[in-house]
């Protein structure tokens, strides 16, 4: 749901991705796939697209395009990953309030939308986010047909969320993380975008669950790994969820919130 550098994204997974997207990530129906019969979360990449192992301590673990709006709304969509992604419980934990501001950094095709945007109510904002632009194109018209008018579908560069600064309660990744290039630093333009007392959550596949759903292992980040990126960018973490199964949720605060 989330491309790294250039405009290509990581594995063929259940999101971001928010996709991007997304991240949230959210983030995440379809349609040339669907009329095929019920569409599992598989590792298999759709033609055309390669998964490339990351050259970079801090770079992601796979490239490839999220272009292919119609296979990834399949993915994304799919009925079955409601039972183990929980959205409601999920956006629940994250203890939004009415009126806030949440961006779902790489939204992809829109999962987590109609969830971020009915708690956060009339006087909220969702931004739903990402680097590819077919997935902003069909976030909105998603969000036409849903009638979410809190929602602002946003193509963000691949090395920034491209919020203002201090303008957002929460960033919500979903299934987006390991898709990010020269983590280290986009924690730090995320941190300039976070408004005073916000948080990141992350939410992204465990290595040492086997898929499905999601990516191949050699594509997952371990939790250690994302807890250590956070802690050396300046974060702390705050809270260590164990609602999912499949995937680890993480939240995190700057350690200092004066600095930006």
């Amino acid at each position: 749901m989330f491309p790294p550098f250039p405009a290509q994204r990581g594995d063929a997974e259940i999101p971001t991705g928010r996709r991007r997207g997304v991240l949230i990530l959210a983030v995440g129906l379809p349609l040339a796939l669907s009329q095929a019969g019920s569409v599992r979360f598989s590792i298999d990449h759709p033609a055309g697209t390669q998964a490339e192992p990351s050259s970079g301590s801090h770079d992601a673990t796979s490239h490839h395009s999220f272009g292919d709006v119609q296979h990834w709304a399949a993915v994304f969509d799919d009925p079955d990953r409601d039972l183990w992604q929980k959205p409601t419980e999920v956006v629940r934990q994250l203890g939004l309030k009415p009126g806030q501001k949440v961006a779902d950094l790489g939204a992809g095709t829109g999962y987590f939308l109609k969830y971020l945007s009915a708690v956060v109510g009339d006087q909220g904002t969702v931004w739903a986010l990402d680097t590819e632009p077919n997935m902003i194109g069909y976030m909105k018209s998603r969000v036409a047909k849903e009638g979410l008018k809190n929602v602002r579908p946003q193509l963000c560069p691949a090395d920034s969320p491209g919020l203002p600064s201090r303008s957002a309660d929460l960033f919500l990744i979903v299934d987006t993380y390991h898709h990010i290039d020269d983590r280290l630093n986009y924690l730090g333009r995320l941190q300039r975008a976070l408004a005073p007392g916000g948080r990141v959550a992350i939410v992204d596949f465990r290595k040492d669950v086997d898929p499905p759903p999601g990516p191949p292992r050699e594509h997952r980040l371990d939790r250690k790994i994302v807890v250590s990126e956070f802690e050396q960018a300046g974060w702390k973490l705050v809270e260590d969820s164990a609602l999912l199964r499949p995937q680890y949720f993480l939240i995190f605060q700057p350690r200092d919130p004066t600095r930006r």
